[in-house]
């Protein structure tokens, strides 16, 4: 089909995609500002922290997903995406209202099933808004909210968790996704499912049973390589993002507001433009070559590793001040590595719309999404918990520093799966060419 056919209403329905992931990630990406305040409130240490902030939200997500991605691939993904916002609102605001840690707990509980469908419907959508070619500039444009929404979820959060307390942070971002939902439920329709696939044969394949359909991917080896390294990278990202804010802090000197603008707008802002750039790039050089929609995040994956651990290991020095905002030298490596960190996301996400068939896509990301939410979500931030607290009493307080050391490494053993990934890719290709003649 040509270009003619993808017109504002597909923009429009991304635009609100986007906002919606954004929003789910606000909702993620403060619990770093109000890390410190809620330690102090609840009188509990690193190890509960990165329990709240990513195992209690990860085990429920991870549980959920998988039905959820099924439900995608069964009824209208709008009137889904639309009930999960609602609930997504009041849940966020119940966090709020918590009046204990283990309450707090719960909500976020509550939070992680409202979230289960999101990243598999609206990617199943996407798949079925954009041709393939076009395809990966539009997933950046929906990964790359998250990114941007950093900016307000750690530095315009920060100043509304000082200001106001974290309860009531919690409360303002539950607030949109109550317009969303309102959108989503009477505005927007469902797009045709498998509109650009050139097998419409292929995609109509019945459905068969949950664990059978998770057993069938499972065993393809391109889409397992891939997925596997996509949750080994966020185990890294995840920790990294929901911990610098407090790296800042303990070993640069900064206050928690300062410390919470530069990572929003540092981190946020170029890790956005880096995954722009890449969804850019993969739809550029992948019609020319295939093997560069594996090859990009490869490169980014390498860049990003050389730059974290110069990021971790540069001592405390100021290169400027922007007003009364000291920036550390080393946020420009922060910088660097946000830039490269992102690069694996939106080609990856297209190779796996075209490993599967359309009314199986919503089940794929549901994989997808378990694996990076158990050991991003779930796994990353514990970790880098359970390192700190075992570092501190021979680093102190600089003990986080080496914690985030050590959570960075899985990220070779993902350049490794990636590899592999694109020797499966091709071969697929190259079976489905012969099967063509």
């Amino acid at each position: 089909m040509s270009n003619t056919h993808v017109g504002w209403r597909s923009h429009g329905l991304l635009l609100l995609l986007a906002a919606v992931f954004a929003d789910n990630f606000v909702g993620r990406q403060i619990l770093a500002v109000m890390i410190e305040p809620i330690k102090r409130e609840f009188g509990v240490g690193d190890t509960a922290m990165g329990l709240i902030s990513g195992l209690a939200f990860a085990g429920v997500y991870a549980l959920l997903a998988l039905p959820a991605g099924r439900l995608a691939d069964r009824m209208s993904r709008t009137r889904l995406l639309a009930m999960a916002c609602l609930l997504w609102a009041v849940a966020t605001m119940l966090c709020g209202l918590a009046t204990s840690f283990w309450i707090l707990a719960v909500a976020r509980m509550a939070v992680a099933v409202s979230e289960s469908p999101t990243t598999s419907a609206s990617m199943s959508i996407i798949a079925d808004l954009y041709p393939p070619h076009r395809r990966s500039f539009a997933i950046s444009c929906f990964t790359a909210a998250p990114t941007f929404s950093a900016v307000i979820g750690l530095s315009l959060g920060a100043w509304v968790v000082e200001q106001y307390g974290w309860r009531s942070a919690f409360i303002l971002i539950g607030m949109p996704a109550l317009l969303f939902s309102t959108l989503l439920a009477f505005l927007v329709k469902d797009p045709v499912r498998g509109r650009w696939d050139l097998a419409p044969a292929h995609a109509a394949h019945p459905l068969q049973s949950l664990g059978s359909e998770a057993r069938k991917l499972w065993a393809l080896p391109a889409y397992r390589c891939l997925i596997l390294a996509g949750g080994l990278t966020t185990l890294s990202s995840y920790a990294i993002a929901m911990w610098n804010t407090s790296f800042l802090v303990r070993s640069h000197g900064m206050s928690l507001q300062h410390a919470g603008l530069l990572a929003g707008f540092i981190c946020g802002g170029v890790a956005g433009i880096g995954a722009l750039f890449s969804g850019w790039l993969s739809d550029h050089l992948t019609p020319r070559n295939p093997h560069w929609q594996v090859g990009i995040p490869v490169i980014g994956h390498l860049a990003a590793l050389c730059a974290l651990f110069a990021y971790l290991l540069w001592p405390q020095t100021v290169w400027m001040h922007l007003g009364d905002v000291p920036v550390p030298s080393a946020m420009l490596w922060c910088a660097l590595y946000s830039f490269f960190a992102v690069w694996w996301v939106a080609p990856s996400y297209n190779l796996v719309t075209q490993l599967v068939p359309a009314n199986r896509r919503g089940t794929a990301m549901a994989l997808q999404t378990i694996l990076s939410t158990l050991l991003g979500v779930g796994a990353g931030p514990l970790l880098a918990g359970l390192f700190s607290d075992a570092l501190q009493p021979a680093y102190g307080i600089e003990s986080l520093r080496y914690a985030l050391l050590l959570v960075s490494l899985p990220v070779a053993g993902a350049v490794i799966l990636l590899i592999r990934t694109s020797g499966y890719a091709a071969q697929t290709r190259y079976a489905h060419v012969e099967r063509a003649m």
